[in-house]
């Protein structure tokens, strides 16, 4: 994945907030970049993104996804044995290519997405407990 800051202190604020809610999705669920944003209550997805390839590398960055559940280009086959390993719902795409050699699934958001909501997280939601995303983020 992307590189990390070797120290805590040269995280920008921003970033510190999005690893820690990467770091709070549970194994074999995710969100979206938009999620994240949402979340938080500040950025979009693309600064969401931007994050994640600079600081990523230290957090479960496979639980991060695109909004159409596409595998991060690149570290696709690294993302998959993770999402396998935690037994993350995928999804074949319709057609003959998904037949094909090296076809790589999607994740399945409809049954993998995460609100930011789970029991023992210990963590309410987003700012001031206000909760989860809506659903539409990207």
């Amino acid at each position: 994945m992307a590189r990390m800051a070797t120290d805590p202190a040269e995280l920008p604020d921003y970033a510190e907030r999005v690893l820690e809610v990467t770091e709070l999705i549970p194994p074999g669920r995710v969100m979206t970049y938009g999620d994240i944003a949402e979340w938080l209550g500040e950025g979009g997805p693309r600064q969401v993104g931007r994050v994640m390839a600079l600081y990523g590398g230290a957090v479960p960055w496979w639980r991060v996804v695109r909004a159409d559940g596409v595998l991060l280009p690149g570290e696709e086959l690294r993302a998959l044995e993770e999402y396998r390993a935690e037994g993350t719902p995928l999804r074949e795409a319709a057609g003959p290519s998904s037949r094909s050699p090296g076809h790589i699934p999607r994740v399945d958001l409809r049954r993998a997405r995460w609100d930011g909501h789970t029991a023992g997280s210990g963590h309410p939601g987003g700012p001031g407990g206000a909760g989860a995303p809506a659903g539409g983020g990207g």
